[in-house]
């Protein structure tokens, strides 16, 4: 059984603990999850890691800890910090790259380790900071097996 994980954004923390779980992933979407969602297996702390380590330099060690906003028995949702998520937007192609190739030698860590696909799911993620920039809204992620 695997995890699935959306991320989504939300202007609080309140909005991001009403996202309705009785829905199957492909119908979750709405205003309340930024219409931009993204789906993915990659867990958060690694997209947290993948990001403070590859672009802002942080050693993975210091790497802050995830906020959770609702911990229930079938579903959790956590909240990224917004030094996660920010860093993304001011980057250019040569951070991208950068970091991309950092975090694909990152030794005891987890996610992609091919640079390229690194350096995809970056871009995807400096799209979704925009989208959730223009719209106000903090990342979030909700967790369900």
């Amino acid at each position: 059984m695997g995890v699935t994980y959306k991320y989504f954004g939300a202007p609080d923390g309140a909005t991001a603990a009403r996202v309705p779980i009785s829905m199957r992933p492909e119908e979750l979407g709405g205003d309340e999850l930024g219409m931009g969602g993204m789906f993915t297996k990659i867990k958060p702390e690694t997209m947290a890691a993948m990001v403070l380590t590859g672009i802002e330099g942080i050693p993975l060690s210091k790497v802050p800890p995830l906020e959770l906003v609702v911990l229930h028995p079938d579903y959790a949702v956590v909240k990224l910090p917004m030094t996660v998520v920010d860093p993304l937007r001011g980057v250019g192609e040569e951070s991208v790259g950068a970091a991309a190739f950092i975090w694909s030698t990152v030794p005891d860590r987890g996610g992609p380790r091919d640079a390229f696909a690194v350096y995809r799911l970056l871009h995807e993620w400096q799209d979704f900071s925009h989208r959730l920039h223009e719209a106000g809204h903090q990342a979030y992620c909700l967790v369900w097996p």
